[in-house]
């Protein structure tokens, strides 16, 4: 017999070995969400609609404790696309881009372009003004992809449209109106695909199609749930006004008695951040509530078609779903509106990972996770060597086993006026941490194993002085590379 065939461990390696080099690279679809909390379904909300995120996370890992870097839209998004924290890529406000700050920079849609992917781009991703810059390509990197669409529908196009709070009234059609921080709705009997999100997918799902034939990227960005929020009235049925309940704002704004004034700081000038300030009333607030549900559940049935269109096309093995939203989002609670904080609302994150292999989980996955994660995770799980730049952890460890052992903190940071108030927090398995101005303008510590809510501040206790200082410690080497005068020059 020849000495090939007597040797089966040699010829077994070898066909494995030509299996890898001959096998079909795996394909990503990357799906951002603008302003979604975990005000889910899968996430244990009981109200909120998303029969597609909660199938998705049945077939995938949902990572119950995920979190952004910073809590605003645009260095959130440098972030998880450059797989470096603010710090470091001196993106700190919605303006800053990344070609400006760090212009060799290989993002994560580069990265996959230099691996013969087609990489292309609908919607947001990188920051946009919403709603004024839909439409156009908003603060977006060119280089990050091949392809780049710009969908605008009727929640842009017909914002006269929109009821405004206070006064409940439509607004003037020759006078436009910052509607990015605003209480706005509107509720149209429309079709799904006559609004911007309608259309982000429907153009996912046709860059899809039309580059089977190769390995994809494809990157689609919803403006949804942030405000303004438009949707089709069918999604505002889901969530009857009467079932829409607020936190009393007189017992929730106790909570923030004992936080350090900077821990609620808007930047100077903004009327926020409690909801009532502009004398917006407690149903006022309620419509708003109910509005963000149903953009929520209008977003969750565009990724529902986006995983039919998947299935449909026998792809969902050969492909990556990343679902991911920038930061968290306060409704009411402590009486906050909005993000921009280091609270665990504003922080904390939905994050699903399904699809590509990855095994259907019977739990969901409870360690502490970053959005910078994201960046390597995606790369390691396609099979290419992560860049030892990145300052994210591949999570192909949890993704194979959801209670593998993991011990990594969040680290995410709030700055304000250009760097002359800031804070930084970080989140273990049990306690959240922060720290303003280094400790000189305040500290918080959260014990989340008897208060998740965040509701009692432990930072001046003096039995809990030995764990502030090793948190401080921990905490410190993050703190330290903050340029203050780069932040201080944006």
């Amino acid at each position: 017999m020849p000495y090939l065939f007597r040797n089966t461990s040699y010829l077994v390696m070898g066909l494995a070995a030509v299996c890898t080099l001959t096998a079909r690279p795996m394909n990503v679809v990357f799906i951002a969400i603008d302003d979604l909390n975990t005000d889910l379904g899968c996430y244990g909300h009981e109200q909120v609609q998303t029969p597609n995120m909660d199938r998705l996370a049945k077939m995938g890992v949902q990572f119950n404790n995920a979190y952004c870097q910073q809590p605003l839209c645009g260095p959130s998004r440098v972030s998880v696309m450059s797989g470096l924290r603010p710090n470091t890529t001196d993106c700190f406000s919605l303006g800053d881009n990344i070609r400006n700050k760090r212009p060799d920079t290989l993002t994560l849609g580069q990265f996959f372009q230099d691996k013969g992917y087609y990489v292309g781009r609908v919607g947001k991703i990188y920051h946009y003004g919403n709603p004024s810059q839909i439409g156009t390509n908003g603060n977006d990197d060119k280089l990050s992809w091949q392809e780049r669409f710009n969908p605008q529908g009727i929640d842009s196009l017909q914002e006269d449209e929109i009821i405004r709070y206070p006064g409940g009234k439509k607004g003037n059609p020759n006078k436009k109106e910052n509607l990015g921080i605003s209480m706005a709705w509107w509720d149209p009997v429309s079709e799904d695909e006559e609004h911007t999100d309608g259309m982000v997918a429907s153009r996912a799902i046709e860059m899809i199609e039309r580059n089977m034939a190769e390995p994809f990227f494809v990157a689609a960005g919803f403006f949804n749930p942030h405000c303004p929020y438009v949707a089709p009235k069918k999604y505002f049925d889901l969530h009857p006004f009467e079932a829409i309940t607020m936190p009393d704002l007189a017992e929730s704004k106790k909570d923030l008695e004992d936080v350090p004034p900077m821990a609620i700081l808007r930047d100077s000038g903004s009327k926020w951040p409690f909801y009532n300030v502009s004398n917006i009333t407690v149903d006022e607030a309620r419509k708003c509530k109910q509005a963000y549900f149903a953009c929520i559940s209008f977003v969750d049935a565009q990724i529902g078609r986006i995983m039919d269109a998947l299935e449909r096309n026998d792809l969902m093995d050969d492909t990556l779903i990343v679902v991911w939203s920038d930061h968290g989002y306060f409704l009411g609670e402590k009486g906050l509106w909005y993000k921009r904080k280091n609270f665990e609302r504003s922080l904390r994150v939905p994050l699903i990972i399904a699809g590509g292999g990855i095994s259907a989980q019977t739990q969901a996955c409870s360690q502490i996770v970053e959005l910078v994660d994201l960046y390597p995770t995606i790369v390691d799980h396609a099979g290419y060597e992560v860049p030892q730049v990145l300052e994210g952890e591949s999570l192909v460890p949890l993704l194979n086993d959801p209670l593998a052992d993991w011990d990594k903190p969040a680290i995410s940071q709030v700055i304000h006026s250009r760097g002359e108030a800031y804070g930084f927090s970080l989140r273990t398995d049990r306690w959240r941490y922060t720290e303003w101005k280094r400790g000189v303008a305040g500290r918080e510590l959260y014990d989340h194993a008897n208060d998740p809510d965040e509701v009692t501040n432990l930072a001046g206790y003096p039995e809990h002085a030995p764990l502030v200082k090793r948190l401080s410690e921990q905490l410190k080497p993050y703190v330290d590379t903050m340029s203050e005068v780069s932040a201080l020059a944006n």
